[in-house]
């Protein structure tokens, strides 16, 4: 996810606002910061597609698995009765 926020429009808008030219650049340069900080942290806690996939394959696994030891435990009920 690549972040794309307008520092530009933004510094603008602080001077509109009637904000020094410095202070208006650095608000909007610590803005585009702190949402850059933001997204990495959710980077770190958010499943990825691959994350997904890679669970999914292990539930397919487990499911398989418990397929045919349910079918083997049937059988052999079967044969014992």
């Amino acid at each position: 996810m690549e972040l794309s926020i307008d520092t530009l429009d933004i510094f603008e808008r602080l001077k509109k606002a009637h904000l020094e030219e410095d202070a208006a650049r650095e608000l909007s340069e610590v803005f585009r910061d702190s949402a850059r900080q933001i997204i990495e942290q959710q980077r770190e806690v958010l499943a990825t597609r691959e994350d997904l996939t890679q669970t999914k394959v292990e539930i397919i696994k487990w499911v398989a698995g418990m397929l045919v030891a349910q079918a083997a435990i049937v059988a052999t009920l079967v044969k014992l009765l």
